[in-house]
């Protein structure tokens, strides 16, 4: 896959915790994986499904991601606080940040310091970002265990 984008890409060299994703062993196989058609319209926050595209496809994932990564990495997802009041979510593991979501704001720079937790039962109280959590995950599965993913990892 091309060279990662995201914030922190340098950093996302953590292992993973969880095995039940076959491939992923660290956040940039995760990127690499959602980037592969796992993030999609049905995935993405329905009031930004209309800037969403594949040369777009980081835009409304940012929560659903950040939990998955937790789930995968454990860690914290922390919150920056948006214009409109909402946060937009990332992740620290073992002092590491990144952002697997951030190349939605091509270019805006955003201040990945001071910010507070975020707790999934809060974001997760919404029955329609529970649902896209869900179906990012079983996505996720359905990609990782197809035969050919094994191949697209960056390494060799």
């Amino acid at each position: 896959m091309e060279k990662w984008q995201f914030y922190g890409w340098e950093q996302a060299t953590v292992p993973a915790r969880a095995e039940e994703y076959p491939g992923i062993h660290t956040p940039r196989d995760l990127y690499d994986r959602l980037a592969d058609g796992v993030w999609c319209a049905e995935t993405c926050a329905p009031r930004l499904r209309t800037k969403w595209s594949a040369a777009n496809r980081t835009c409304g994932q940012c929560s659903i991601t950040a939990f998955l990564v937790q789930d995968i990495f454990g860690g914290e997802v922390y919150g920056i606080l948006r214009p409109d009041g909402s946060y937009h979510c990332y992740n620290v593991v073992e002092g590491h940040t990144f952002d697997l979501t951030s190349e939605q704001f091509a270019g805006e720079a955003l201040r990945y310091r001071d910010n507070p937790t975020q707790q999934r039962e809060e974001h997760f109280a919404k029955e329609e970002k529970r649902l896209r959590y869900e179906l990012l995950k079983k996505r996720l599965l359905e990609k990782c265990r197809e035969p050919s993913s094994e191949s697209l990892s960056p390494e060799g």
